[in-house]
């Protein structure tokens, strides 16, 4: 996806979290996760927001925390999320496009790179928003969903840090059912290996359309909202060990 389209998307899924934010009020429980209520939501994304304009902002080329400072009050808290989210798509519209800074996954292009890490943030967070307000949630177009599966699949599963790994060599397939796009991840006991391919056999595969296997693979739909064909053991696997 270009740069452009996904600064749009933080703009926009932004803009869409604070409104449902509102609407739930910062004490409601966020049913997607379960240790938060509205209020700790909107302090993680203000803060993670803030910590990414300033790798671009700045041009830091070496990883900083994000700020540890108290949130505003309840009363407050909203506004300060809209006000923190206005400054980062601020930073990213107006930003150099060669900027050279620092990126925790692979990437030829920094800003690239984060406009994509923070439009799936703000996306997946929006998802908790809406669940904490209750009724649908709001659609993701097929390409925007295969991406973030991509981002997941072959980015943050592609660190050290993946949990999902297995005694013995075993092959996972993922498979969106309306974009076309196939990941086969190698699980063993290293971090996880995945080709943007579906060949060979799988010990299971996970399969349907893009928006669900999103969702589901962010852990923010149940994993039998899938297709799971073969060995039902690594779509469990995947459940309890793949969490961010």
């Amino acid at each position: 996806m270009e740069t452009a389209e996904l600064i749009e998307i933080v703009d926009r899924e932004g803009r869409s979290l604070a409104d449902a934010a509102a609407e739930a009020g910062v004490d409601a429980p966020v049913p997607t996760c379960p240790d938060w209520r509205v209020r700790d939501l909107l302090s993680h994304i203000g803060r993670v927001h803030g910590w990414a304009a300033r790798f671009v902002a700045e041009g830091l080329t070496e990883p900083v925390r994000p700020a540890v400072e108290a949130a505003p009050a309840d009363a407050e808290l909203v506004s300060w999320y809209r006000e923190v989210h206005g400054r980062l798509v601020d930073v990213l519209t107006h930003a150099d496009p060669e900027v050279k800074c620092f990126t925790f996954l692979p990437s030829e292009n920094p800003l690239e790179f984060w406009a994509r890490r923070q439009a799936h943030e703000t996306a997946i967070h929006r998802i908790d928003a809406e669940s904490a307000r209750g009724g649908d949630f709001s659609p993701f177009t097929p390409e925007f969903a295969a991406d973030g599966v991509d981002e997941l699949l072959a980015g943050f599963h592609s660190l050290d840090r993946s949990r999902v790994r297995t005694d013995t060599p075993r092959t996972l397939r993922v498979r969106t059912t309306d974009q076309g796009a196939v990941w086969t991840m190698r699980l063993s006991q290293d971090a996880p290996r995945t080709e943007r391919h579906g060949e060979g056999a799988a010990d299971c595969e996970l399969s349907g359309p893009a928006r669900d296997l999103y969702l589901a693979l962010w852990n923010r739909l149940p994993i039998t909202a899938l297709t799971t064909e073969g060995d039902e053991k690594l779509a469990e696997l995947w459940r309890e060990h793949s969490g961010i």
